[in-house]
């Protein structure tokens, strides 16, 4: 692989949710050890499945992969870190300060600007602390889908930037005390990002039209804060020779092609590396090992026996249990790469055809839902919480009420204040709450971003559900907070999207239970894009689906109280027609 030619000590991968960069990312720190070179993999993800592919316990501090000499793995959890962060912090102060201005301070500590924050601290001191890297020759970060890596890898100019001007009153003034001890550790890492002989950007794709967009946009987005050493990784390509007879197999082929044929102009100067479709899942050393070779897989492909039919629940079923309700919010959830964008259309259009209103959105800064309907309906709006608008507006909108009172020196602290990147926090959770509050009168679908990023909004929205219960406290008034809406199963219904895949079926359950700690009970999962219900002929596809039949059936009798299963279609769901083809399309 190019990508691995003359690697420079810090390598990121990035892309879309569900590419693949975990295992590629896996794969490479696999065999850079196995070249002698000592190595550290980190993953910055808030939903790391790192310890899963190995099949080894990591978390939040540096561990040796027994069975890899010479790698170490370190998974970035955001809650641990942010509790650590807020140690530091109120520490100090502890029996020094009055026990109520200890609490005030424990209070601005608690939302998931912190979280972020600490999770960036972490991840900036792995790019400037010599002490704390000097044993490893390569770094490799598993990033977050693009989305939440963007924002990571934009925070160091942000914060210094925002550090550099001074501090206001910010609303997150309790997370920033600890920031300004770090000003000179951010700037070391904004000129490490941006160094091509020591950062190496790998952006993972599918030959996708959806997955190759988004790598370009991120190539632009990141080349413009100075990450320029880019290189391209086309993940999952169906080998030609693989075909056979198999008519679904020739038609991916063909998608495929065309595809990468019309790569988009941004990424077509850029180094290129593809990698094949494998039958086995990538979960365990051997397998990682096999990635990156040219070979299909470690062992002979055979004609793999399946059942003549998949009994499984159709989409369509629950389209109906949810048309019946005539209106409420449907959340569709999950990693990403499950499909959740397609899915959340799906459902959408199938409802708006059925002749009921309904409002399709995403809290995903990566989702582009215009791009896979490709057409309107009479009863379909559309919308997009967008961090930058969203951001724009909450800040306009705190100008034009409280900034209207204060005098110039006050309403320069203001400005100040929204400056700080913690106030695209409130930003999008005000967005959200706006469009979920809809689901009164229509249907409201939501496209959620992938499973971490959606955890800090949820996050976000239990922490103002607890300070209006606090304020509300003894007086007798009722409210009602989005958290309430989430949690109460008349007004939102939960889907949860997976891959019939051992990976994304574990992350979907990790889902869940996170879900119902915080009061939430999902109310359905779908098991997308399943080769096993397409009944393919080809050997490569026909041991993948013998694959996924373990994993639909933990899905049916261990994690879902109801559930459906998609099959892969042979032309890609994008359009109005295959939208609702998807949902009209049974298991064979």
């Amino acid at each position: 692989m190019q990508f691995l030619t003359q690697a420079p000590r810090f390598l990121f991968f990035t892309g879309k949710g569900g590419v693949g960069k975990t295992s590629i990312a896996c794969a490479a720190a696999v065999q850079l050890a196995g070249e002698g070179k000592r190595v550290l993999l980190v993953s910055t993800d808030p939903a790391s499945n790192v310890g899963q592919v190995f099949g080894e316990s990591i978390g939040n501090r540096v561990t040796a992969i027994p069975a890899v000499p010479n790698l170490w793995a370190l998974e970035i959890d955001p809650q641990a870190a942010a509790q650590a962060y807020r140690d530091r912090i109120v520490g100090p102060v502890r029996g020094v300060l009055p026990d109520e201005a200890v609490r005030s301070i424990e209070e601005q500590l608690s939302g998931a600007c912190t979280t972020e924050i600490a999770a960036f601290d972490e991840f900036t001191a792995l790019l400037t602390d010599a002490a704390l890297t000097a044993g490893y020759e390569h770094i490799l970060f598993d990033t977050a889908p693009t989305g939440h890596t963007i924002r990571l890898l934009q925070l160091p100019g942000a914060w210094s930037g925002f550090l550099e001007a001074g501090q206001g009153d910010a609303s997150c003034l309790g997370p920033l005390a600890g920031l300004e001890k770090q000003r000179s550790q951010y700037q070391q890492a904004v000129a490490a990002l941006a160094d091509a002989q020591r950062t190496r950007l790998l952006l993972v794709a599918r030959a996708q039209r959806a997955t190759l967009r988004e790598a370009a946009r991120t190539h632009e987005e990141l080349a413009a804060i100075g990450l320029s050493q880019q290189h391209l990784v086309i993940n999952g390509v169906f080998p030609a020779d693989a075909v056979g007879q198999d008519a679904l197999a020739a038609a991916i082929v063909r998608r495929e092609q065309a595809t990468l044929a019309d790569i988009p102009l941004a990424l077509q100067a850029l180094p290129r590396d593809q990698i094949a479709l494998k039958p086995f899942n990538l979960v365990g050393l051997d397998a990682l090992r096999h990635l990156l070779a040219d070979a299909a897989s470690p062992g002979p492909l055979d004609a793999t026996a399946l059942p003549a039919t998949l009994a499984a629940p159709d989409l369509a079923a629950l389209v109906d249990d949810i048309a019946a309700d005539g209106h409420g919010l449907v959340m569709v959830m999950g990693k990403g790469g499950v499909g959740k964008t397609t899915l959340a259309a799906a459902i959408a259009v199938e409802l708006a055809q059925r002749g009921l209103p309904v409002h399709l959105s995403t809290s995903d800064p990566a989702a582009h839902l215009a791009e896979t309907l490709e057409g309107t309906l009479p009863q379909l709006t559309l919308s997009r919480i967008d961090p930058h608008e969203a951001t724009a507006r909450y800040r306009q909108q705190v100008l034009g009420t409280k900034g209207a009172t204060l005098d110039a020196q006050g309403r320069a602290l203001l400005e100040e204040d929204l400056r700080s990147p913690c106030t695209e926090e409130i930003a999008v959770f005000q967005a959200f709450s706006r469009t979920i509050r809809e689901a009164g009168k229509k249907f409201v679908v939501m496209d959620t971003a992938p499973t971490g990023h959606t955890l800090l909004l949820l996050d976000a929205t239990g922490a103002y559900h607890r300070e209006i219960a606090r304020q509300m406290a003894g007086t007798g008034l009722h409210y009602t907070t989005p958290m309430m809406q989430l949690q109460d199963p008349r007004q939102t219904k939960v889907l949860i999207a997976t891959l019939a895949e051992t990976t994304p079926v574990l992350e979907a359950a990790h889902l869940q239970d996170d879900l119902r700690r915080a009061g939430i009970e999902p109310w359905a999962w779908v098991v997308n894009n399943s080769v096993a219900a397409a009944q393919p002929q080809s050997p490569l596809l026909r041991q993948r689906a013998q694959n996924e039949l373990r994993e639909i059936d933990a899905v049916a009798t261990q994690h879902a109280r109801r559930y459906a299963v998609v099959p892969l279609l042979a032309e890609e769901p994008v359009g109005l027609a295959r939208l609702r083809q998807l949902v009209q399309c049974k298991p064979s």
